[in-house]
């Protein structure tokens, strides 16, 4: 706007440049659902490390394969996880002495490891204690050894440290169960929670995770709803037995939420997929109603699984699903090369892994890869590496354009970050001024990328385009609201067949 003009002499007006640049999204934060020992349910929650998983989510256990699955993803080069905790049939454990009624922050037996000593102000130091109900609380927790003070916590509502806010802000480890009393409980050393036990809950299963029921409640896969963003999606199977196969109900429901969110769900294979054979088999493999998946460009499945040390097991051989190690190693290869480079090759080592469950051959390798199955391959130098990088549409009888999956995470890496950067334009007027700027600002952000090697072609003109102009905008568009932005890019496309052509010369004198 300018500015208004009432006196002689000189102004200075600024004016805005127009550019409003677009920043590429995040890449690789994973999601991860399944049962764990503790923390809170159906809440995506973002870690950053197993040791702060562990701290809000408990260690590795036997009936909840997440832990293993998160750690593995660390461990292959993963760094954001976002973890949604469900269970099934879990109990908090309560304490209920006196006027004091508190329960566990979480469902579990972990909270059995609970005990509260209450104290009581010194009126000297405080005098308001009595009259406004103040009291101590410590909460220790023996199984970690971690321990929550709070002091002058109120047991009236009016006061600015109400109890049942405090705790429920500050706390980990307790909430107020139910509604406080408003007087405050007496002195108390070490009281435990065993008015009720705290339960584990049983195994988990499709119910839990992708029960269509718990999309009005945002629970399960759709928890999810509750972030802002995350680019790759892990279920590890629900027990590390034969029968912890998540179900077709489950791959379904995870396949179709990603594709509406521009992510990737990472399949795992099937617990009785022993050879390459179980998976070409129409009765058992990726066409049966076992697998019940339709061939989506947004999923990948690996096989087989990987075997490792278990430190539950004195470090016994085990198998596991391979969905964190190649969820890590795809956040491994983004941050290294780049989201248009293939996780996969000689690079794409498998951490933490001493053995594969299936041994796969080139001539197994060149059955599963036509059929969009990524291999884990073991070879004698470079040990274990991922050795494909298919979508599951990326079957050669189907002949998609989304065949590799770095070409389809690409797309969605620029669709993503494109659909953010673009907010600002909504409302603005629908004329060659802002058709200007979108092109403007978008070619900016594309030619950042051709600049980083993200595309095909030697110059700009052959790696991408960006039109919104009056052609692609007609003045139809125009006075419905519509404005039309065209953005096409060439995309890099992986070497998966090296073909080395040897021919023998005879021997020519020279003249």
């Amino acid at each position: 706007m300018s500015v208004p003009l009432t006196y002689p002499g000189v102004y200075i007006e600024e004016i805005p440049s127009g550019v409003r640049s677009v920043t590429g999204v995040a890449t690789s934060i994973t999601a991860f659902i399944g049962s764990a020992l503790r923390g809170e349910e159906n809440e995506p929650i973002l870690v950053q490390s197993f040791a702060e998983y562990t701290r809000t989510f408990g260690g590795l256990s036997r009936n909840h394969p997440l832990g293993f699955t998160v750690s593995q993803f660390f461990r292959n080069g993963g760094r954001d996880a976002l973890i949604v905790r469900v269970s099934n049939g879990g109990i908090a454990a309560t304490l209920l002495s006196g006027t004091l009624n508190l329960r566990a922050a979480s469902t579990g037996a972990w909270g059995n490891n609970l005990s509260v000593t209450v104290t009581h102000p010194d009126p000297a130091i405080n005098p308001d204690a009595a009259t406004n109900e103040v009291f101590n609380l410590i909460i220790t927790d023996s199984g970690t050894g971690e321990i929550e003070t709070f002091n002058n916590i109120s047991a009236l509502e009016e006061n600015s440290r109400y109890a049942t806010t405090i705790l429920e802000q500050q706390s980990k480890l307790v909430r107020v169960n139910g509604i406080l009393a408003a007087t405050r409980p007496p002195p108390a050393n070490n009281l435990v929670f065993d008015t009720t036990a705290g339960e584990d809950g049983a195994a988990i299963s499709d119910t839990e995770v992708s029960d269509p029921l718990l999309a009005d409640n945002r629970e399960g896969i759709w928890a999810l709803e509750k972030a802002d963003l995350f680019n790759l999606l892990c279920i590890p199977p629900f027990t590390l037995d034969n029968t912890g196969d998540i179900g077709a109900q489950s791959r379904i429901a995870a396949a179709t939420y990603c594709l509406n969110r521009r992510a990737i769900y990472i399949a795992d294979p099937l617990y009785d997929w022993d050879k390459h054979s179980d998976i070409t088999n129409p009765a058992t493999g990726l066409d049966s109603v076992i697998w019940g998946l339709d061939r989506n460009a947004n999923t990948a499945v690996y096989f087989p699984r990987v075997v490792q040390p278990n430190p539950l097991q004195e470090g016994r051989l085990a198998e596991f699903s391979p969905c964190g190690v190649v969820a890590g190693i795809i956040a491994r290869t983004d941050a290294t090369r780049g989201v248009w480079k293939a996780p996969a090759g000689l690079d794409a080592t498998l951490k933490g892994v001493v053995a594969l469950s299936a041994k796969l051959t080139d001539g197994n390798n060149g059955q599963l890869n036509p059929l969009a199955v990524n291999c884990l391959r073991a070879f004698p130098v470079n040990g274990r590496v991922v050795w494909g990088s298919r979508t599951l549409a990326g079957a050669d009888q189907l002949a998609s354009e989304w065949k590799y999956l770095p070409v389809r995470r690409t797309a969605l890496f620029i669709e993503e970050s494109l659909y953010r950067g673009t907010q600002w334009v909504v409302f603005e007027p629908n004329d060659e001024p802002l058709w200007s700027q979108i092109r403007l600002n978008i070619g900016a952000f594309m030619q950042n990328m051709f600049r980083q090697g993200a595309f095909q072609g030697s110059s700009p003109r052959d790696a991408y385009f960006v039109k919104c102009d009056a052609e692609s905008t007609t003045q139809t568009d125009i006075d419905n609201g519509v404005v039309n932005i065209m953005v096409g890019f060439a995309p890099l496309k992986p070497a998966e067949f090296v073909v080395i052509k040897l021919q023998q010369i005879a021997g020519q004198a020279e003249t």
